[in-house]
């Protein structure tokens, strides 16, 4: 039987609501088609004026999001893909499905975000693309590692299905580098009813191919034909078929294509999911400021810090405890848990999942990211679900425990702990 807690984490990261059920009845009452249809042109429309992207489309899920960015890579035997391994398995799984190499970068103490310092060593003449994540909403260092990226030709995804809501310098994730994927799963800050993602690109071309390989046409590169099949009036406008396939053929295949179409009542609910982001956002961040005037009393702990300039999506909240200062993060952990507190660690360092470790991955080869997830790294629930109860609950019981904790420690002679607050 599953464990009651008085503080769960979500298994929504958004609020659904009243307009949320007013526009699935709107779309189930008329007499649109369900699929590829008006509201996922407007779902789309808004979210490119949401971030400032000429190009926003939509698919089944951040999962496939990334499948499709990694696609446009055209990866061949011996390219390389600098990643982050501090993240959702899903940054980098669509990458087990080809022959290139993956350098994981290790990642910064601080943010837990791809350390650029770090970057430029592991690029070679076969580096073709850096997968990198906004950990839990704060925003990497963009400027620092696309000047890295420019100067070596180098393509740039960002994973942002944690980063809607963020924003870096007055601009914002999905819009910061060559390709942008989301993900609208239950768990993030806008939710398309369960599953959906969204690809952004600048460039017209790739945009065209993401769009043909989502609408189940093959990712190829078409020639006119000197003599056309058959005569072109034969295609009347009420036929399926395309057009190309009377005056075209076909030079190159690059990918089958698939139906990766966000469905007229996901997209829908996105429209309205999206109007509420930043109400959204705004709590979050609410939340996250009762935690760390908590955390600031504790010199033991610190909180994520990242580049200046930006604004926190809180999709995670993250802290860090000191082992050298006395507190485990284990039993800290542990003990929140045993109070009511659900608490889930963010994420296993992907080098040292055992797929990656079949392809020679193993301990060590991201010495900070390991450091951070095995003795240090604490995440806390943080939603706009929670209520003003819960959160008041959550900072006393943290309050206490750090207390608790900071007191069980040993002070060596001639020394004393200063305290803030």
């Amino acid at each position: 039987m599953e464990q009651s807690y008085a503080i769960p984490y979500p298994k929504v990261g958004s609020v659904l609501g009243e307009q949320e059920i007013h526009v699935l009845t709107q779309v189930v009452n008329s007499a649109d088609n369900l699929s590829a249809g008006r509201w996922r042109e407007e779902f789309e429309r808004r979210f490119r004026e949401h971030l400032g992207v000429p190009h926003a489309l939509s698919v089944t899920s951040g999962t496939v999001a990334l499948e499709i960015a990694i696609r446009l890579l055209d990866l061949d035997v011996g390219d390389e893909v600098i990643a982050t391994p501090q993240t959702y398995r899903a940054s980098v799984q669509p990458l087990l499905n080809y022959p290139a190499k993956v350098r994981f970068c290790d990642v910064e103490p601080g943010s837990l975000n791809i350390d650029p310092a770090k970057i430029e060593s592991l690029i070679t003449s076969r580096t073709r693309a850096i997968i990198l994540v906004h950990y839990g909403g704060m925003p990497c260092d963009m400027d620092a590692i696309m000047a890295i990226a420019r100067r070596h030709g180098i393509t740039v995804i960002e994973d942002c299905a944690h980063a809607l809501g963020s924003e870096y310098r007055g601009r914002r994730p999905g819009a910061l580098a060559d390709i942008g994927c989301f993900s609208f799963h239950s768990s993030k800050n806008i939710t398309t009813l369960g599953e959906g993602g969204m690809i952004t690109l600048f460039d017209r071309a790739l945009a065209e191919r993401v769009d043909r390989i989502r609408s189940n046409e093959a990712d190829a590169v078409y020639h006119e034909k000197v003599r056309a099949i058959g005569e072109r009036t034969s295609a009347h406008p009420w036929m399926l078929h395309p057009g190309y396939a009377f005056t075209h053929g076909c030079a190159t295949i690059r990918y089958g294509g698939t139906n990766a179409t966000l469905a007229e009542p996901n997209a829908a609910v996105g429209s309205v999911q999206l109007a509420k982001l930043d109400s959204h956002v705004r709590r979050r961040a609410e939340i996250a400021a009762a935690y760390t005037e908590v955390l600031q009393r504790f010199p033991e702990v610190r909180t994520q810090q990242g580049p200046e300039l930006i604004r926190h999506g809180h999709h995670l909240f993250t802290f860090f405890v000191d082992p050298a200062g006395g507190i485990l993060r284990d039993r800290l952990v542990s003990r929140l848990d045993a109070l009511g507190v659900q608490m889930q660690l963010r994420y296993f360092p992907l080098h040292l999942l055992a797929e990656w470790r079949a392809r020679g991955h193993d301990v060590g080869e991201c010495p900070v990211a390991e450091r951070m997830w095995f003795e240090q790294q604490v995440n806390l629930p943080c939603h706009p679900g929670m209520t003003d109860q819960q959160v008041d609950q959550l900072v006393f019981w943290l309050d206490t425990v750090l207390r608790e904790e900071v007191r069980s420690v040993p002070i060596a002679a001639g020394t004393a702990r200063k305290v803030k607050g």
